[in-house]
């Protein structure tokens, strides 16, 4: 009775040691909580709402803000879009207030050789053209997207728009250099940050959720332009499939703890809901 007895404190001591495991493996580590910030390095003046809320029919025109958002947290920087540099699209569009990607992000103290990952949301010109200013980032990007971007876009009866060849060629690169991760469908791509297929604004783009201490963070990129479309339910203007894109949003209102932490691509509003840290860097968490 008393040896029994003794091995049962033995074993409670082991247990609670962590020498023994129950049979599903135990309580789970906490999940990384992560720093999400919105950083606005452009604007583009007088942009027409009706190309960015479906159905809209009024004459508005909007300042909009052009951003990238920067993930912290778990030993990574991450980038979630990388914006754009190269000079053929100032001659294409008037860009006020522009600070190039990689410098922008310097305002948090952050490197371009420190950004880790880079995740596009898609492959236009003004979220994927800076990829290639961080230099030793992984890069995650929707399979069927990099597959038709570098393949069926170009060919007679494909649908390039927007696409420009010089990020398709640092694409291709980042693959053969082993820097590109193709991520098929909705999928957990680090601890606390999933990426899900968006609404069709290109052949398969994506947005993120983020674990943060406020919630799960949702950052919608083109998959909602405005606040507006969430708020009216519209689809955004430029997509392949509107009631995909309107099921995107429902889902993340689904996804995201709250509607306020769910931030649209390229509203100037976000800069003015979120605490101020650094000129255009509002923290989203």
């Amino acid at each position: 009775m008393e040896a029994a007895m003794i091995a049962a404190v033995v074993m409670l001591a082991v247990a609670c040691s962590g020498g023994l495991q129950p049979a599903d493996g135990g309580l789970k580590a906490a999940a990384t909580q992560y720093e999400v910030y919105a950083i606005r390095y452009a604007t583009l003046p007088d942009f027409p709402v009706a190309g960015l809320v479906g159905d809209d029919k009024s004459d508005r025109k909007l300042d909009i803000a052009m951003m990238v958002w920067l993930i912290r947290g778990g030993g990574h920087n991450i980038l979630f879009d990388a914006g754009f540099y190269r000079p053929q699209f100032f001659k294409t569009w008037k860009v006020h207030d522009f600070v190039r990607p990689d410098e922008a992000v310097a305002r948090l103290g952050v490197k371009p050789d420190e950004i880790t990952d880079v995740i596009l949301s898609h492959a236009h010109w003004d979220h994927a053209d800076g990829t290639d200013l961080f230099p030793k980032a992984q890069v995650w990007i929707q399979k069927d997207e990099y597959a038709y971007y570098t393949a069926d876009a170009w060919q007679p009866g494909g649908k390039h728009g927007g696409i420009d060849p010089e990020d398709v060629d640092v694409f291709l690169k980042a693959n053969i250099g082993g820097r590109l991760h193709l991520v098929n469908g909705d999928q957990e791509i680090l601890p606390g940050i999933r990426v899900y297929i968006g609404g069709k604004h290109t052949w398969q783009s994506q947005y993120v959720s983020v674990a943060t201490r406020s919630g799960t963070v949702v950052l919608a990129s083109d998959n909602m332009y405005l606040y507006e479309n969430l708020e009216k339910h519209a689809p955004i203007a430029q997509t392949f499939d509107r009631e995909s894109n309107l099921r995107a949003q429902d889902r993340m209102k689904a996804i995201a703890t709250k509607p306020e932490l769910i931030v649209p691509g390229h509203d100037p509003a976000v800069l003015t809901r979120f605490p101020k840290v650094a000129a255009g860097v509002v923290r989203i968490d």
